[in-house]
């Protein structure tokens, strides 16, 4: 089973407009690099040095549409009608997400239904104006935070599927512990954008960690995870790596010419 385009999340190449000589024109450049592997969508990852509406119009001429975003919780929750209209007019997208939930919430049981709840109030708050939430993970939610469940748990027993969707990265669920293909059939309808990243584990000093990698580097088994993926009905599918050796594009290019024969069409 395959799907037809790729996207990037942006925090991939943030040293384009959040680093310390990012400007228009570095960002430009890396909208046009994209392109030229054959990236067609982007998800973002904030706006840093370069406006929104200059990284939505680059992102635009460029040919690269944006899928998503992680975007400014506290905005949601302040004044949910503005950030509706920025990712209407401006971004151009109805998924509005965030990367990860605040602190408090993981560490506490009452302030993690806290969370749910207002989560679950802004999902339902935009769903009329044909937007969808999505909530990314990281591997903190895999931690038990009682004697049964762990955070992970209690989200996908939690959130409202109806208005909430989640932005699943396969490198996380499987450093938390979790299998990236049992988590995509779980989710089944209920992922929005898969985060394509790869774990690898290396020895460094004498010690063994593991690390984020470029698709078809590491270890995990993305033949099941995209089956499931396609299946299950994912709408978009991102590549994201945190860290990269190099030049962030020639992960980018590696990735894309190990994903794009195998699984797409």
């Amino acid at each position: 089973m395959m799907f037809q385009k790729l996207g990037v999340q942006a925090y991939t190449f943030r040293d384009a407009y959040l680093g310390e000589n990012a400007s228009v024109e570095t960002l430009e450049k890396a909208f046009k690099t994209l392109k030229e592997l054959g990236y067609a969508e982007v998800q973002t990852a904030g706006f840093g040095k370069v406006s929104m509406e200059d990284y939505a119009r680059l992102a635009q001429e460029n040919g690269i549409d944006i899928v998503g975003t992680h975007y400014d919780y506290q905005e949601m929750c302040a004044d949910i009608d503005e950030a509706m209209r920025k990712h209407t007019e401006i971004l151009h997208t109805s998924i509005m997400g965030i990367g990860g939930m605040p602190g408090a919430a993981r560490e506490s049981k009452a302030e993690l239904f806290k969370f749910i709840d207002q989560f679950n109030k802004i999902g339902e708050a935009i769903k009329p104006y044909g937007f969808k939430l999505t909530y990314h993970n990281h591997h903190f939610e895999f931690v038990k935070i009682d004697e049964q469940r762990t955070i992970m748990d209690y989200l996908y027993e939690n959130l409202n599927p109806e208005t909430v969707s989640f932005c699943l990265d396969t490198h996380w669920v499987q450093r938390g512990g979790g299998n990236p293909t049992a988590w995509v059939e779980k989710l089944a309808g209920r992922i929005d954008i898969l985060h394509l990243k790869d774990m690898a584990v290396t020895r460094e000093n004498g010690e063994i960690k593991p690390v984020i990698t470029e698709i078809g580097n590491g270890n995990i088994d993305f033949d099941s995870v995209i089956a499931a993926a396609v299946k299950g009905g994912v709408r978009y599918y991102c590549v994201e790596q945190d860290t990269c050796p190099g030049d962030p594009m020639d992960s980018l290019k590696m990735s894309i010419d190990y994903v794009k024969p195998r699984y797409m069409k």
